[in-house]
């Protein structure tokens, strides 16, 4: 993200990368209906008496919660209808003063992936099946976690979620080492020892995550202690929030250029630019759907999200003062990670398909800060109208170098704003571009050899013209070229300008229409 920051170094404090919203799964050995079946023969219970069975385990479910709820002189409370949970659970905290501990448990009926009996040609069997059934949430303020929840489903096969805040880890880990900072609604607008806080925050991923889950599935599950004191849960990041946080020196330093950046990610980006950020590319292989949206109804100002099927980069402002770029991690496959595995017959070491797995969890925060600098530094290319104008009146004027004279570029040219689009494209970014790959946005398909031979040297002669104006540098043993900071800044002045004067004229043409009826 080093472009990003350079250009408006003089407004930005400072820069903070961690986890935000973490939800792991717990799963226990029960998800598959013959392992249901077994736990049933194990107990001396027939198929038909599953449903008295379950009922049993969930009523020890919720005896446990009501007593813990009434050990620690707590909240029991069953929910109806649609209640936000967390805001009713920080209420309570800050209503009774708990800065520890239990808080309240609510109960809910809820949708469960859970079994049911059905026929079989012998005798009735256990098969799968969609329910709803009591979900306990327990919310706790934890010492090192912070304030989080624990879910768990009170029908078989009990499947446990754990909800964790990276930012609430952040400050307490802040407040350990003595490092101070200021902290509102989830976001950190001054920490005193920058450094400090991205090394603590760096250490997240290393925690030992399985039996600090699993000693939470402890708490909330009494059954692991009897019925299924032989088994333990498998641990999953069913989802994964990891921010990337500009802090600016204040609101009135963000707020012109955010506007400027809410253009360029709605305008500007397509679908091939957010499959760049993301570390993919977009051909023939990939299978999904690639979208973006715009929401308005934030404050003070409007977030964006991009989408790569069930993945997705958010960009929004907190507080006013801090830009925050956010990678969400639903569906892990989409990504590539380093493992043993088995490939034509042979286990190697190689880049296989990530699992949800929580020693993955490392590699989850690679893809994401991965993806947010990518994303930060293609904003690095929005229009800056202090800096810009006098060096666009500049790039109009002819270049000599050499002994040989380069015409200028003109913003309201058709075709000069096209070769700009076509280098400015989000893929060009990372590993820059070739002459093949600008003549493919500039000129329509044509098998003909003569005139492919032409277009290319046509388009050599436009890299080199943009090489004279300072535009673009070529990367040293290759055949690519990428654009220079220069270059980043004045072609998107002038795509700037082109948009902004073509939304104008639309403007007036609507506005015309409307009159005459």
């Amino acid at each position: 993200m080093k472009e990003f920051l350079e250009k408006h170094a003089e407004k930005i404090t400072a820069t903070i990368s961690c986890f935000d919203r973490l939800i792991f799964k717990g799963y226990l050995p029960l998800t598959w209906p013959d392992r249901m079946e077994s736990l049933l023969s194990r107990n001396n219970r027939k198929i038909k008496e599953f449903k008295d069975f379950v009922s049993s385990s969930s009523e020890q479910l919720v005896k446990h919660a009501k007593a813990l709820a009434e050990k620690n002189d707590r909240v029991y409370r069953y929910l109806q209808g649609r209640v936000r949970k967390e805001e009713l659970a920080r209420g309570l905290a800050e209503a009774e003063q708990i800065t520890q501990g239990l808080v309240c448990v609510f109960s809910a009926v809820e949708p469960c992936q859970s079994f049911s009996i059905a026929r079989g040609k012998v005798r009735p069997k256990i098969v799968a099946a969609k329910r709803k059934c009591l979900a306990l949430y327990y919310y706790f303020i934890d010492r090192e976690l912070g304030f989080m929840h624990v879910r768990i489903q009170t029908w078989f096969p009990l499947t446990v979620q754990v909800y964790v805040n990276g930012h609430e880890w952040l400050a307490r880990q802040l407040e350990r080492h003595g490092v101070a900072f200021d902290i509102r609604e989830n976001a950190f607008l001054w920490i005193e020892d920058l450094e400090k806080a991205q090394r603590i925050a760096d250490r997240f991923v290393k925690k030992r995550w399985p039996s600090l889950l699993s000693a939470l599935a402890r708490r909330v599950n009494p059954l692991l202690r009897n019925l299924l004191s032989n088994m333990d849960y498998y641990w999953v990041t069913d989802q994964a929030e990891f921010a990337t946080d500009v802090l600016f020196r204040s609101p009135g330093a963000l707020k012109d250029l955010y506007e400027k950046l809410l253009e360029q990610a709605t305008l500007r980006f397509s679908a091939e630019d957010v499959m760049t950020f993301l570390g993919r590319k977009l051909n023939g292989h990939f299978k999904g759907e690639i979208s973006g949206d715009f929401k308005k109804k934030r404050w003070p100002g409007a977030r964006v999200k991009h989408r790569m099927k069930r993945n997705w980069l958010k960009m929004y402002d907190k507080q006013g003062c801090v830009l925050r770029i956010e990678m969400v991690i639903n569906m892990p496959r989409e990504f590539k990670v380093r493992r043993s595995g088995i490939r034509k017959g042979e286990r190697i070491i190689g880049w296989f398909p990530m699992a949800k797995g929580v020693s993955n969890l490392y590699r989850y925060r690679e893809v994401s800060l991965s993806a947010n600098a990518r994303y930060l530094n293609a904003l690095a290319q929005v229009y800056d109208p202090g800096n810009a104008r006098s060096e666009l009146q500049d790039l109009a004027r002819p270049r000599h170098v050499r002994n040989r004279s380069y015409r200028g570029f003109n913003p309201a040219d058709s075709q000069d704003v096209a070769l700009f689009e076509a280098v400015l494209r989000g893929e060009h970014l990372i590993h820059g571009f070739r002459n093949a790959d600008i003549r493919a946005r500039i000129f329509p398909e044509t098998t003909d050899t003569r005139e492919k031979r032409r277009r290319s040297a046509r388009v050599s002669r436009l890299l080199r013209r943009l090489h004279a104006h300072g535009l673009i540098a070529k990367t040293p043993r290759s055949r690519r070229w990428r654009a220079t900071k220069k270059g980043l800044r004045l072609m998107s002045a002038t795509l700037h300008f082109h948009a902004s004067e073509f939304i104008e004229i639309r403007r007036k043409i609507c506005a015309e229409l409307r009159q005459t009826g």
